[in-house]
């Protein structure tokens, strides 16, 4: 009886991981416990066991965008790390590093460009953008630590044509101490410029 109800359970996660990857590629949710409660919603799914991890859905969106993807999903993902890779060079002077899915290739139609950004005094990445005469809004943006700590780092948002480009403001001495990714709770994956352009190159 209890391997029953765990293969009902496993493929209850299956289904809903599955579900709450399209909600998220075809709705531009970006939040994965709000992507989990519109399927569980959906598929009339309201065990908690059967709740799949970040980590599981993200798989199954990397698998979509492979199945569904094709050559659009190609041509987005090229013009958001060449983006990024403009982006980098402008902020050069703050150690930029290129974060979250435009790094990982799990990129849906909404998704925009997320940078790190280091120093010591936020106020100067607003005046860099302000010589260069681009227009930004100021927002901010919300990282977890292994030590379950969590900080609001400030951010800096434009757009370079139609891409949403967003840097988020770190003290240099963070460049030590990757906040946790909200995938699979590890320390989250930062690229360099000469990074991003081996993957271009791929």
């Amino acid at each position: 009886m209890g391997r029953k109800r765990n293969d009902r359970s496993g493929h209850a996660r299956h289904m809903l991981a599955d579900e709450a990857a399209r909600v998220m590629r075809e709705q531009g949710v970006r939040d994965f416990l709000l992507a989990k409660k519109k399927a569980a919603e959906r598929l009339g799914i309201h065990e908690r066991a059967a709740l799949p991890g970040n980590d599981e859905i993200a798989a199954a969106l990397g698998e979509q965008q492979r199945l569904f993807g094709g050559d659009a999903y190609l041509r987005r993902l090229a013009k958001l790390r060449k983006a990024a890779h403009n982006a980098m060079l402008l902020f050069e002077e703050f150690e930029p590093r290129l974060v979250g899915s435009v790094l990982s290739g799990m990129i849906t139609d909404t998704s925009d460009v997320n940078l790190h950004l280091f120093t010591d005094t936020p106020e100067a990445v607003a005046v860099l953008l302000m010589e260069r005469n681009i227009p930004y809004e100021c927002c901010e943006r919300r990282v977890r630590y292994s030590n379950k700590r969590s900080d609001a780092m400030p951010a800096y948002r434009f757009w370079a044509e139609d891409v949403a480009i967003e840097g988020a403001i770190f003290p240099v001495a963070a460049l030590r101490q990757a906040p946790t990714c909200p995938v699979d709770g590890r320390p989250m994956r930062r690229a360099r410029l000469a990074e991003l352009a081996r993957l271009a190159q791929d």
